[in-house]
């Protein structure tokens, strides 16, 4: 990303881009057919102002991402106990909540779902380590798989308006499977 100090009127236009590439992408289902221009023309931006914030659409993408992985990934967030393990599923729901229209837009294309795919990946990695420490379970690795390859379905259906439970009832059943597998 280009701007690396951002003022309020940086991150006001970064949200406004943000924002019409995330309808762009829920119009066209695909991130490729996505240029700069109708970005900036449905956006009344300048190219410009958009090559100040970014260098290409992957990188608005990108910017999606890295939001929520860090999130993920935090350094100081350190998982002890299964009360830690489920408070980082209640971080991962406000995320999702908190920018509950935008990954609607984002998740109706294909590529959203390897973005997915890259987030159970990280959290089930951060939520392994913390659980070797805790559980005797014999299968550890594959009864969290399970459960965070079942998660991950019910929350690409929740986004695509295919599932039938909100997300809050998601995570109070993924906080119930977690319980009895650990």
């Amino acid at each position: 990303m280009k701007v690396q100090c951002l003022n309020s009127s940086s991150v006001k236009t970064r949200n406004l881009i943000k924002k019409t590439f995330a309808e762009l992408i829920n119009e066209k289902k695909q991130l490729n057919k996505i240029t700069v221009t109708e970005l900036v023309k449905k956006a009344d931006l300048t190219r410009s102002t958009f090559y100040t914030h970014y260098d290409n659409i992957y990188e608005v993408a990108q910017d999606y991402q890295m939001q929520t992985i860090e999130l993920l990934c935090k350094e100081d967030l350190k998982l002890y106990s299964k009360q830690d393990i489920k408070e980082y599923f209640r971080n991962i729901l406000k995320c999702l909540k908190d920018n509950e229209e935008t990954y609607k837009l984002l998740l109706s294309a294909d590529e959203s779902v390897l973005f997915l795919e890259k987030l159970k990946l990280i959290a089930t990695q951060k939520i392994y380590e913390a659980l070797r420490e805790i559980s005797s379970e014999k299968y550890l690795d594959l009864s969290l798989s399970f459960l965070m390859d079942g998660i991950l379905v019910e929350i690409i259906k929740y986004f695509r308006n295919e599932g039938k439970y909100s997300l809050n009832e998601l995570f109070e059943s993924l906080e119930e499977c977690f319980e009895k597998l650990f």
